[in-house]
């Protein structure tokens, strides 16, 4: 079976990252680290790649230069159990220089970006009353971080 690893493109701070992540996510840890030989292009012995796990999956960080950057193209959605969850990996992705976005958008010190989503949230966007499901949107695209509690208050609304 093919495995799909996600590369992510650092300048310098590939070791530093894959620390955070395994910090943030349970069960994780990092797998194997490279290092730059003699042959270049960055000084021997840099990190390369550090190769990680989060819950299970497989990431790759490298160290491959500044001249890549991410974008909100590409996030990583965190499906969340309950708004304890949603607030623990909000605080944690958000600490240190994160930025907050709308609808449970963010973007972590790094400048990768992730959904944090709470389940319930995507079962009230789903709800077979077409009146509760645009009501639960309309309040998910007024808010930062999804609280789950207004959400449901709002879908409850007639």
């Amino acid at each position: 079976m093919t495995t799909l690893t996600p590369c992510l493109w650092f300048d310098t701070e590939a070791q530093e990252a894959a620390n955070f992540y395994i910090s943030v996510f349970p069960n994780s840890r990092i797998t194997d680290v490279t290092h730059y030989g003699e042959a270049g292009p960055r000084p021997a012995d840099m990190v390369l790649t550090v190769e990680f796990e989060l819950d299970g999956h497989p990431f790759t960080a490298l160290n491959g230069g500044p001249e890549f950057r991410f974008s909100e193209a590409v996030s990583f959605q965190i499906d969340c159990a309950d708004q304890a969850e949603v607030d623990r990996y909000w605080e944690a992705l958000t600490a240190d220089g994160g930025q907050e976005s709308m609808c449970g958008w963010l973007k972590d010190k790094y400048g990768l970006s992730w959904q944090v989503v709470p389940r319930r949230l995507v079962e009230l966007l789903a709800d077979p009353d077409p009146g509760r499901a645009q009501r639960a949107m309309a309040a998910m695209m007024g808010m930062r971080k999804i609280i789950v509690a207004e959400v449901e208050a709002a879908a409850d609304a007639s």
